[in-house]
């Protein structure tokens, strides 16, 4: 029996969102797996460019009300006569990664039983529904419409979209599990260098004496990128159970670290080995993010004068307009560090195929100790290019981190629940989404305090503290220890769970004459049709990261 007659054999029942109708067909191409996850992650992406909306909206109201000085976040939240402040529309990013993190957590078993199709169809109803109603909180001026819309919404679409390719992606590419999320994962990194420089155009077009345009822009994007989503969502397709690439057989595991068989989901919350990994990758991203956020002060702070070519002017010496403009070259250092989160996530997953996983975490803490140690003698020395180098070294470790945790899992866990297990596992991107600015910001707040002035003694407490965080995640990496037997599950267990998805008499080879390799022409098209606009997106990155060097 071939795959082609497991299909036609299949109940009348069967929609076409359910996982039974995404099993991959003799010929199929696993390089189109890839693109379609970039599809669904390009377009969730964007939460990390939000900010770009936040200024015009501080300013959508011409005239407010007088008393809108005295304005509560709760007031905030109902009030049609007062323009809302950043800190008031910041909260929207706050809700985007806690509810990613906990749906994610939540519906991650879910989304294996029912498949990536049907997951990524309601990751693309909730994050575009999320931004209409949005819009609708913008045309009404009420911010708990866009908090509800944007964030809580979008949010949920956020986790299921974001763990939705996992596993299959992993299960597509077991000669290669690193690789393969890393293209994906690459996406999200990618989202807003596509989506911040498209919003900030739609809002020129759309601005007039009336409205800034932010309404109007939410809704293109919105149905955009359901379009966009949609090609991602229908685009999957899964192996049969036991498939492999063709030609392949898994080599003799030089590493007990990994595992060829499989934890289920209700057990692995109980291991050591996932609280561990939980922390490596909380303190990870505690430490990126922590830097994301204050990127743009820090820059500014540190190097203030010498951005524009006057060296001997510190931030506090700086005019209005000169202020200006080197806030202006911060916002390019922001885009370069988004352009090495991004090639982070695809180098360094990819690295670890050939290092092992436990060995690149091992890479970005002593790495980024190092860094973090040396940020404060590099201020110091005034060496603008080394040190932007280093921060966007320590980026590409931040972005690798997410890239490489999935494979990290699969080869502790197994690959039958691996998406459920990252799920569960991005609590830890929740909690770091709070921890790193929080840590950061408070330390700058209480340097200010304390009498510090603007420069780079503001930010060495900071440094130092940061690579002390690593410190504690180099000591979690190096207790990640191969799980017990009875962690797995029995080979009886496992075969019932895939059995929806077994293909029967396949052959010796296993490989049902699936996933062959190359850039045959629809997966060159599906690749065009993701690369082009990830290309333009480095562009304009590019283009204005170059002012930094003057």
């Amino acid at each position: 029996m071939t795959t082609s007659d497991v299909s036609a054999d299949m109940p009348g029942d069967v929609g076409i969102l359910d996982k039974e109708r995404i099993i991959a067909k003799p010929g199929f191409n696993r390089w189109l797996v890839p693109p379609a996850a970039l599809a669904i992650h390009l377009c969730i992406g964007m939460a990390y460019g939000f900010s770009v909306f936040w200024l015009p909206l501080s300013r959508a109201i011409a005239n407010p009300d007088p008393s809108c000085s005295e304005l509560t976040l709760i007031g905030a939240l109902f009030t049609t006569a007062c323009n809302w402040r950043v800190a008031d529309l910041g909260w929207i990013y706050t809700l985007f990664f806690v509810f990613l993190g906990c749906s994610a957590a939540i519906w991650g078993g879910w989304l294996e039983r029912v498949g990536p199709r049907k997951a990524a169809f309601v990751s693309a109803c909730c994050w575009c529904g999320g931004i209409l109603l949005a819009a609708v909180g913008v045309m009404t001026h009420q911010l708990w419409l866009m908090w509800l819309g944007a964030g809580v919404i979008g949010g949920i679409g956020l986790g299921l979209g974001y763990i939705s390719p996992v596993s299959t992606l992993i299960k597509w590419f077991p000669d290669r599990r690193g690789m393969a999320t890393g293209m994906a994962i690459m996406g999200f990194g990618g989202g807003a260098m596509i989506g911040a420089p498209l919003a900030n155009l739609l809002m020129n077009v759309f601005k007039t004496d009336v409205t800034v345009g932010v309404w109007q822009t939410f809704v293109v994007m919105a149905l955009g990128y359901f379009v966009f989503m949609m090609g991602g969502a229908f685009g999957y397709r899964i192996p049969p159970a036991g498939w492999r690439p063709e030609g392949w057989t898994a080599p003799a595991s030089k590493s007990t670290m990994i595992t060829t068989r499989h934890v289920h989901l209700r057990d692995a919350h109980k291991t050591p080995q996932f609280w561990l990994i939980w922390a490596v990758l909380c303190l990870n991203v505690s430490a990126g993010i922590g830097v994301i956020g204050v990127a743009s002060p820090m820059l500014q702070e540190i190097f203030a004068g010498s951005l524009i070519g006057l060296p001997d002017l510190t931030f506090s010496q700086l005019d209005t307009a000169q202020k200006a403009q080197i806030a202006a070259i911060a916002a390019g250092f922001t885009g370069l560090l988004s352009l090495f989160n991004i090639g982070g996530r695809f180098f360094w997953a990819s690295m670890s195929d050939k290092i092992g996983r436990k060995n690149t975490y091992f890479c970005f803490f002593i790495l980024g100790i190092i860094l973090y140690a040396a940020a404060p003698t590099l201020a110091g020395l005034g060496s603008k290019a080394m040190f932007v180098l280093a921060f966007g070294i320590i980026l590409s470790m931040y972005g690798g981190g997410f890239a490489t945790i999935p494979a990290y899992l699969a080869d502790i866990f197994g690959t039958q629940f691996v998406g459920a297990i990252h799920g569960r596992l991005l609590t830890a991107w929740a909690t770091a989404g709070i921890v790193g600015p929080v840590v950061v910001n408070y330390i700058r707040e209480a340097q200010i305090t304390a009498g510090v002035a603007p420069g780079p003694e503001l930010y060495t407490g900071t440094m130092y503290i940061l690579a002390g965080m690593l410190a504690i995640g180099l000591v979690a990496n190096a207790f990640v220890k191969p799980l017990a037997d009875k962690w797995f599950m029995s080979d009886e267990e496992v075969a019932a769970l895939q059995a929806k998805t077994a293909a029967a008499a396949a052959g010796p080879s296993g490989s049902f004459g699936i996933g062959k390799g190359g850039l045959d022409t629809k997966a060159a098209l599906a690749w065009a049709v993701v690369g082009l606009p990830l290309l333009w997106g480095v562009w304009i990155t590019l283009r204005n990261s170059l002012a930094i060097f003057g």
